[in-house]
């Protein structure tokens, strides 16, 4: 596994920050992209770099937290080449890496908690993608000149 990439706003900082101790003590290597405070703060300024090193291959995969999950989704999303999945559950993590292959896991900070933070990011790490009928779907996820 490379170097995973990291980010949250204020309302998802505890989470990540939680999610650092996880990674640490598996011996895995991340690269935080802040926030690094619980003070207000806008998540697109930490969802695009992660985003732009996850789609430069200076990450992978990559973990994200807001308060909802939402915002910071929408935000990764937007960018070509990742593939954001909200997981609240440790269900919605393995099919978010089986039949998506997601390549950022978004997990919404103020509804879950520190067990289910664990729970959450074992199952994504764990997931292999399926391929098979699901890469035909994910070859028409990005949009295309003409549409």
């Amino acid at each position: 596994m490379k170097t995973i990439g990291l980010c949250s706003d204020h309302a998802g900082f505890e989470t990540k920050e939680f999610v650092k101790q996880l990674l640490e003590e598996k011996g895995l290597s991340y690269k935080d992209f802040g926030t690094h405070s619980t003070d207000s703060c806008d998540y697109p300024d930490f969802a695009h770099p992660l985003a732009l090193a996850v789609e430069a291959g200076e990450v992978y995969p990559g973990i994200a937290v807001c308060g909802s999950g939402n915002g910071i989704a929408i935000t990764l999303n937007k960018h070509q080449q990742v593939r954001a999945a909200l997981c609240w559950q440790p269900e919605l993590a393995v099919l978010g890496r089986a039949h998506n292959d997601a390549n950022i896991l978004v997990m919404p900070g103020r509804f879950i908690s520190p067990e289910e933070t664990k729970a959450i990011v074992e199952s994504f790490f764990e997931t292999p993608f399926e391929g098979g009928r699901h890469i035909n779907r994910i070859n028409k996820i990005g949009l295309k000149q003409g549409l």
